[in-house]
């Protein structure tokens, strides 16, 4: 997934993964309706946190995913084609946090064909 477009507004306060936006604000900074959230959260495409009196609050890491799932939708994909989409996408950042992981490693200092008995 792209960076997100929205920079954190309480870098001190609030982790980027924090829900700190109401769904007015959240609505309005993604240019979206309030219902248009919620169609996308009963869908399971948006999770934004809860109050203990159950009032959703987004965080910039779902503002980013709203983002995106606008930018699908432009592209002509529906609602079903943009949540294959975002598990996708989910599973190659997954994988590439993998083989990133893997090339930090030590060089083990032998070679790959080492126990083979040519």
């Amino acid at each position: 997934m792209a960076p997100s477009a929205f920079p954190d507004p309480f870098p001190a306060m609030a982790a980027p993964s924090q829900g700190v936006f109401g769904i007015s604000v959240a609505a309005e900074l993604v240019g979206m309706g309030p219902q248009t959230l919620r169609l996308y959260e009963s869908r399971g495409l948006v999770e934004p946190e809860r109050t203990a009196g159950g009032t959703r609050r987004y965080s910039s890491v779902d503002l980013a995913r709203l983002q995106r799932i606008g930018e699908l939708l432009g592209a002509g994909l529906n609602l079903a084609g943009v949540a294959m989409v975002l598990e996708l996408e989910a599973a190659n950042a997954a994988l590439q946090e993998q083989l990133d992981a893997v090339d930090r490693l030590p060089p083990s200092g032998g070679s790959l064909d080492e126990g083979s008995t040519s």
